[in-house]
């Protein structure tokens, strides 16, 4: 028996594959709202039949989406090629935590999910902040079993394209943490990784420490997203890295029998 996971950013797709226990494995592909149906099933498909799952009856599929777009197309090619509904957090699937957004709706369904996660993971602690590198850098808060809400910020790729714009010839940079400390750069690559690295760790060590200081008891914080292994390696106030943290809320939801 086989759950497919699906966390549809405005970036890019990632699907993970789980078993009762545990996500098997997890692939990634661009978000793109003009492929059809057939194209995303067949997508699915190849990826079963290259983690040899093939022959395993998809159960049940749960999705957290923030490209309304992409919801119909998901739909459509659960129900040719696996036979079961998707089900959306957020829409048909309720996050078992209590919604203090001033607007409940305007939560993304990852931000919700990624909390609820984050929850889970230190049960112990008064509150947590989960914090997710996508499109957005997004900080989200929640005290006991209440989402607060959070911040959102500038995301690092979609920092590097805006500045790409205005630089003509910006080289390709890998964000790889090579020092623990930053070094002033002496050519053009040395100084936009370190500065974009250790600025946007200095970003989440800063926010994190006022955050922690308007939250209640105990704050324990996870990591999560593209660069949150890469930032990891330098930045000192992280309890836990979680690179398939959305995935792992979807199937926390499954596990738990979460509808509405």
């Amino acid at each position: 028996m086989i759950i497919l996971l699906l966390d549809i950013g405005n970036t890019s797709v990632k699907i993970g594959i789980a078993d009762q226990q545990t996500i098997l494995t997890s692939y990634v592909m661009p978000t793109d709202i003009r492929q059809g149906s057939d194209c995303l099933g067949l997508q699915m498909t190849s990826f079963l039949q290259h983690a040899e799952l093939a022959e395993k009856k998809v159960r049940a599929v749960l999705v957290s989406s923030v490209v309304p777009a992409m919801n119909p197309i998901v739909k459509q090619a659960c129900r040719r090629y696996f036979q079961v509904e998707a089900r959306f957090a957020h829409l048909d699937l309720s996050v078992p935590l209590i919604n203090g957004y001033a607007h409940p709706a305007e939560v993304g369904a990852d931000r919700l999910v990624a909390a609820y996660a984050a929850r889970h993971l230190f049960p112990d602690s008064r509150s947590v902040i989960s914090v997710d590198y996508g499109t957005a850098t997004t900080f989200d808060c929640v005290t006991d079993d209440r989402y607060l809400g959070g911040l959102i910020c500038p995301g690092i790729m979609s920092s590097l394209s805006a500045l790409s714009v205005r630089t003509a010839q910006l080289p390709k940079i890998a964000l790889i943490p090579n020092n623990h400390t930053p070094i002033v750069g002496r050519d053009t690559v040395t100084s936009l990784n370190h500065g974009f690295l250790f600025g946007f760790a200095s970003m989440t060590e800063g926010l994190l420490a006022r955050l922690k200081d308007s939250l209640e008891g105990d704050v324990a914080t996870v990591i999560t997203g593209g660069f949150a292994q890469e930032l990891s390696g330098v930045l000192h106030c992280v309890d836990a890295v979680h690179a398939d943290l959305i995935l792992e809320g979807l199937h926390l939801l499954w596990r738990h029998g979460i509808t509405n």
